[in-house]
């Protein structure tokens, strides 16, 4: 799917800029926004100086195999808790290293955790999401509900979206500027609620999504730095919590909405506007009759797996009947793209987007051309992860620093907040998840894992520090796709316009989030199938 190129943000002293009217309030008699949407300036020039994570990764590659030249002169090493033995750090920059470095290259992409279930995934979403299976459902999602719903209804089908992936803003966005429209509210704050929910909750979601297998992949191969190859992180590790974290944040979100940003009194789109290319909410005899098509088709599939996986004999299931160890639950993945590809077939051939066998594949195809880039990122931070394992630095810094913190005597719960505000800000400059956690997972999931955290513990909080800032700052490209679409209704609306609007709801999103992950350690509730929170 192509994604609308935004309306430019222009010069300094332009409209719609982040130097100009209606948004800086650097212009005479005009008031100035608060500092942190000013600071939205800085950052964004900061970020862009910034290489493109590809190259980052590569550079963080030459900078790992200095450090380690240095320490592996210094002959540092640790006692691994995982098996007794003693780890040294191996000098990246040497016959072995660059050895490793030739012999492994292929194998570490090919291996790379999450390579395999992120394109396996990836073709069955993309069979409903191109055949206008989710288009659809979103579309009646915020369009059959009462007025005094609407702001919750976009809210929660911004978590939803996230099955979509980056779809999900092309679809969503301009659909809640045209339901709040639809009931009398204004399309600016219908833009700005889709967005942020789906930026700010893009880790939250009821359903299985492609982030969740590749940070699972990420957290699996960090988890193997301390517990071995037998340590597994099942895509399905916060299932529970994410459940629980959609209905939250979209709680969240109309509340902010509703006693906060519609207080506002600059909620009015441009008189002269033109909403005529905006479309519709309402889908046709032909469409109603597809998604209906669908839905019972997924809900017989669901009848059908579950009958399967009742008897404690089933052969999906694990030894002694269990479900959490299970070759269900180890293929997740494939099940959940078999789903969604199946529903996409089946709407695809009652609404015509399918019209033969032979458009499923060209579907799938389509999917992975649009998933290339990553791909492209997933060849960069394979490389880095094989060669921070073969170092040894990894096990260097785990150890070392789960002892600093065990004589620190800080309260688990302190070390939580601390590494969340790390990531929160870490994820204004670096706003792709997979690249920030491929960042981070090395280092911080075996540290907590030596401490007793389990590593789906330390995903889940990763996933807030994650999703939290992404919709206040303009280093994501779907911020500028978002303030075009606020353009169609605003021509004069800039960075700081649609800053300054998502601000509110970024921050209690992040709070009630992060208050909810403190409840749920605090409870000890499972985080999903099988994966303990402490």
């Amino acid at each position: 799917m192509s994604t609308p190129t935004p309306a430019p943000p222009g010069k300094p002293g332009t409209p719609g800029t982040p130097g100009g009217p209606g948004t800086s309030g650097a212009n005479p008699g005009e008031p100035r926004l608060p500092l942190i949407i000013r600071a939205m300036g800085v950052i964004e020039r900061a970020g862009n100086a910034l290489p493109h994570p590809f190259w980052l990764f590569w550079i963080l590659s030459g900078i790992l195999a200095v450090v380690s030249a240095v320490l592996a002169a210094a002959d540092v090493s640790v006692v691994s808790p995982a098996d007794d033995k003693t780890v040294t750090v191996q000098n990246l920059i040497s016959g072995d290293g660059l050895a490793m470095a030739v012999s492994t290259m292929i194998e570490n992409f090919a291996t790379f955790p999450p390579m395999a279930t992120i394109v396996v995934v990836i073709m069955g979403v993309a069979v409903a999401e191109r055949s206008g299976f989710l288009a659809a459902l979103m579309r009646v999602g915020v369009s059959r509900v009462p007025a005094s719903w609407v702001v919750f209804a976009v809210a929660f089908a911004g978590t939803v979206a996230h099955v979509a992936s980056a779809a999900a803003y092309i679809i969503l966005v301009p659909l809640g500027g045209l339901a709040f429209r639809a009931v009398g509210k204004s399309p600016i704050l219908g833009i700005v609620v889709a967005y942020t929910a789906i930026a700010s909750g893009y880790d939250a979601s009821p359903l299985p999504t492609p982030n969740d297998a590749i940070f699972a992949g990420i957290t699996t191969a960090a988890a193997q730095i301390v517990g071995g190859d037998d340590a597994y992180v099942s895509p399905l590790s916060n299932w529970f919590f994410n459940i629980a974290s959609s209905f939250l944040l979209a709680v969240v979100i109309t509340l902010v909405t509703k006693y906060v940003l519609s207080k506002r009194p600059d909620l009015d789109a441009d008189p002269d506007a033109d909403l005529d290319d905006l479309g519709g909410l309402t889908l046709s005899d032909r469409e109603r009759s597809a998604l209906r098509r669908a839905v019972c088709t997924l809900l017989a599939a669901v009848v059908v797996m579950t009958a399967v996986l009742l008897p404690t004999s089933s052969p999906l299931r694990g030894d002694g009947g269990s479900i959490v160890e299970s070759p269900f639950l180890d293929g997740i993945a494939a099940v959940v793209a078999f789903l969604f590809g199946l529903v996409g077939i089946v709407y695809g051939l009652r609404s015509g987007s399918i019209k033969k066998a032979a458009d499923v594949p060209k579907l799938m195809a389509e999917g992975i051309k649009q998933m290339a880039p990553v791909l492209v990122l997933f060849f960069a931070i394979a490389q880095f992860l094989a060669y921070f394992d073969w170092t040894g630095i990894g096990d260097v810094l785990a150890v070392r620093a789960a002892e600093a913190l065990q004589s620190s005597g800080l309260p688990i719960v302190v070390v939580f907040l601390l590494i969340l505000l790390l990531l929160t800000l870490v994820n204004v400059m670096v706003t792709s998840g997979s690249a920030m956690w491929a960042l981070a997972a090395p280092v911080l999931v075996p540290m907590l894992m030596l401490v007793s955290v389990p590593a789906e513990t330390t995903q889940a909080l990763f996933r807030i520090a994650d999703s939290g800032s992404t919709a206040i700052t303009p280093m994501s490209p779907y911020f500028l796709m978002a303030l075009g679409f606020l353009q169609r209704y605003r021509r004069n609306a800039g960075i700081g316009t649609l800053a300054s609007y998502t601000l509110p709801l970024a921050v209690a999103m992040t709070v009630a989030w992060t208050l909810l992950f403190l409840a749920w350690w605090a409870m000890g509730i499972p985080l999903g199938p099988g994966a303990p929170v402490r």
